[in-house]
């Protein structure tokens, strides 16, 4: 069986999630593929630059993801003489296919929180805006591929809940880079008393609650690593009573490990999610969570996390509180690591192939439509 990975997500300037989600399960499932002999594997690509961050495997270029080509990128994929294709994204185009087709939903974030994301240029975010104002483009799509990938139980039911799709859909995990769980990790009392936040200052993460919450703990430093527009720091800069805040505007990998290690807890008061990546990084740094108190956090921390009302200030810096208790501190650690090991690429790489094997299976395709989890 001939296996095509739609590579073409994964960035060479700097990853973003679905460029970290393509490039783990792509790295993991080319290991996996190599010791089967009834497999080979493609990668699609539509840059030559994405070819040294894959695996070094059988490459076809294609147009880009967002070219008006793409309806119709199945006749250039059709070339390499596939089996099945894996999109890590929704809306890879299938018109005239020669194969079979899985494609990825992470999230319905967008159905609830309209607002396009910032880097798109403003045709691309009309159009995200549009596409977002009905069910029926998302139905459509995923209705004209052969099964469907959910990162996470969570968007799981929600595709479940909405009729979605009509063909099978299947959870493959996302994951993170763990480098962290194999080392000892930092006791308590080498932590600063700090809190991270990962993630981007769209609407729906909710920054505000957090920046609220650090004024009524002066005492903590709240580190917010990712770039933010200029307008959004002042925003936020606003309600800050205190000078415990700090915006970093960008880290590299190196010192997004060093801060979490240096600090109590990672924090994250979003709205919505279709899984939560930081969490995991944190959680194998041994550094415990203060979240939300929404579903996807309960799937992916468990007891790990510390749960605080999304819109409530006070109810996240209680949950800090908590932490300056040593040992509650260092049982959360502990939990938190065990919890991180459940999630590695490998592991959804492993879920993943099944996935391909049976979608892309001639033999027996179709009659079973429950969930593999």
């Amino acid at each position: 069986m001939r296996i095509g990975f739609d590579g073409r997500y994964v960035r060479w300037d700097h990853h973003d999630g679905i460029s970290r989600f393509s490039a783990g399960l792509a790295r993991e499932l080319a290991q996996l593929v190599a010791r089967r002999p009834d497999l080979e594997l493609v990668l699609i690509v539509s840059d030559s630059r994405q070819i040294p961050l894959l695996p070094s495997v059988e490459t076809l270029l294609v147009s880009s993801p967002t070219s008006a080509r793409e309806p119709w990128v199945a006749h250039q994929v059709n070339r390499a003489d596939l089996d099945v294709v894996f999109s890590p994204m929704q809306t890879m185009g299938s018109w005239g296919r020669k194969y079979r087709l899985i494609l990825t939903v992470h999230d319905l974030i967008y159905y609830r929180h309209r607002t396009p994301p910032p880097q798109f240029a403003w045709p691309l975010r009309l159009l995200w805006r549009l596409y977002h104002l009905f069910w029926w483009p998302q139905r459509r799509l995923l209705n004209r591929s052969d099964g469907v990938v959910a990162v996470s139980r969570t968007t799981a039911d929600l595709i479940a809940a909405h009729h979605l799709s009509k063909r099978p859909v299947f959870v493959v995990p996302n994951a993170a880079d763990l480098p962290s769980v194999t080392t000892a990790p930092r006791a308590f009392a080498s932590r600063s008393k700090q809190a991270v936040y990962m993630g981007s200052f769209m609407p729906y993460k909710n920054v505000e609650t957090i920046v609220r919450a650090a004024s009524l703990r002066p005492e903590w430093q709240f580190h917010f690593l990712s770039r933010i527009a200029p307008k959004t720091r002042e925003a936020l800069m606003k309600l800050v009573s205190s000078d415990n805040v700090i915006f970093h505007n960008g880290t590299s990998e190196d010192e997004y490990q060093q801060i979490l290690n240096d600090s109590r807890a990672l924090i994250s008061a979003s709205l919505d999610e279709g899984f939560g990546i930081p969490l995991i990084e944190a959680m194998a740094a041994g550094t415990p969570v203060v979240v939300s108190d929404i579903d996807i956090f309960h799937e992916v921390a468990g007891e790990a996390a510390l749960f605080a009302t999304p819109t409530d200030p006070q109810a996240f810096a209680s949950a800090l509180d908590q932490l300056d208790d040593g040992p509650t501190w260092e049982a959360l650690a502990r939990v938190s690591r065990t919890q991180a090991r459940t999630y590695s690429w490998r592991a959804s790489a492993e879920r993943l192939l099944d996935v391909l094997d049976e979608v892309g299976s001639t033999r027996g395709f179709g009659e079973r439509t429950q969930e593999l989890t």
